[in-house]
């Protein structure tokens, strides 16, 4: 007999070793055991994943490239291709899958899974861990990292204890005993800024937190934040694995390559924001409620706005004026913008507010749907607006970032 779920660390974690890296490396076995960052070699660039070699001279993911540059002199910068990475991210979820249905992806390169219900298929956990590495390493040559518990919360810590290329298995008894003695720094939702008041109380470790009386945390993190992290601290989370995932909202953001002042150069980009946004959420089927904008000034300082609209929207242009509105209201006092993004938020299902039946937007939605059967059938490039097709200044597309792993 197996040992029932609950006790028995069938909640695995798998995370991808260097993802966009390793990918790489697999047409570049040359730069093997070298310090290497898959990044856009220019000034305003990020690096999007960092081989362990590179990582020992503290080069990481997000940093800029040229504080990576200065880090380690030798880096070797890899141009990152975005498209091999969702192939490589298909085969292996599709390995996953051959394991269990019970599947969450968290990212291009991780996922929960949920093996309880496999276990007199495959063995247990720790065996179906192995199982699925060495299978993913048979189909795609990449390397994967596993932790074992009874939680998504700590299945997800061993899993980053296991790296690189390793397995952890955290019996569900003796889950404190990995918890307690761990930075407090290793928390979900513990930030420097929460660290750091923490510190201030002397709360240093997970046990010491778990051991600090509820109305004390309260008055340090807020009370919902209180009781999260109490419940973590002392083992508990009670998160199933979801394999449906609804997004919560819809954006695209722009990295200009050089600040902008040009206010028709910042219109023409919201609404080129604003057509993505509103064609994503057509093809997502919803509608939103609120749509929002995010500015970062050439200082570095980001500020947000949000409205709420009378009633929920996916039409491109009610997005855009929105959004335009928005961003005329601010105080920009002759700053340059560095960064521009459009969200939609607070998502319904599309048709399902009432108040959105006789809508002012009919007509404009009547144009989406024309230019999105035209995108559908000649593709991305086939129809854009007219305002879109003069020169908008030069731009940085937004890149996907791996996960820390």
């Amino acid at each position: 007999m197996f040992d029932s779920p609950r006790e028995i660390a069938s909640v695995l974690h798998v995370d991808m070793d260097s993802f966009f890296v390793s990918v790489e490396l697999l047409e570049r076995p040359e730069l093997v055991g070298l310090p290497v960052a898959a990044a856009h070699d220019t000034a305003r660039s990020v690096v999007s994943s960092a081989s362990y070699e590179a990582r020992r001279f503290g080069v990481r993911s997000a940093m800029p490239v040229a504080r990576a540059k200065q880090l380690c002199p030798q880096l070797v910068l890899v141009e990152p291709v975005y498209a091999k990475y969702r192939s490589a991210s298909k085969a292996v979820m599709a390995v996953f899958q051959e394991f269990t249905p019970l599947v969450e992806p968290l990212s291009i390169d991780e996922a929960f899974l949920d093996v309880a219900g496999t276990v007199r298929l495959f063995g247990q956990p720790v065996e179906i861990a192995r199982a699925i590495r060495e299978r993913v390493r048979e189909r795609t040559g990449l390397p994967a990292s596993v932790g074992l518990a009874g939680t998504k919360f700590v299945a997800k810590l061993a899993s980053q204890r296991a790296k690189p290329d390793g397995i952890l298995e955290i019996p569900p008894q003796r889950t404190l005993e990995f918890l307690h003695p761990l930075p407090i720094g290793a928390m979900w939702g513990v930030g420097q800024a929460t660290e750091r008041a923490l510190h201030a109380r002397a709360i240093r470790t997970v046990g010491e937190l778990a051991r600090e009386p509820i109305h004390s945390l309260e008055r340090i993190v807020g009370g919902a934040s209180a009781r999260r992290l109490h419940e973590l601290a002392n083992g508990r989370d009670a998160r199933r694995i979801e394999t449906t995932r609804s997004e919560k909202s819809i954006g695209h953001e722009e990295t200009f390559a050089h600040d902008v002042s040009d206010a028709g150069v910042l219109q023409r980009e919201l609404l080129r924001l604003a057509t993505r946004t509103g064609e994503r959420l057509r093809g997502a089927g919803a509608e939103a409620r609120t749509i929002s904008i995010k500015v970062r000034w050439g200082n570095f300082e980001t500020i947000t706005r949000s409205r709420t609209l009378p009633e929920a929207t996916d039409a491109t242009q009610r997005i855009y004026h929105t959004a335009r509105e928005l961003f005329d209201g601010l105080d920009r006092g002759g700053r340059a913008v560095r960064l521009i993004g459009v969200r939609a938020e607070q998502l319904l299902p599309a048709g399902s507010d009432i108040a959105a039946l006789w809508s002012e937007d009919d007509g404009w939605r009547a144009v989406d749907q024309a230019v999105d059967e035209v995108r559908e059938r000649f593709g991305a490039s086939g129809v854009t607006s007219a305002s879109l097709l003069t020169g908008r200044g030069s731009v940085v597309d937004p890149r996907s970032l791996e996960s820390p792993g």
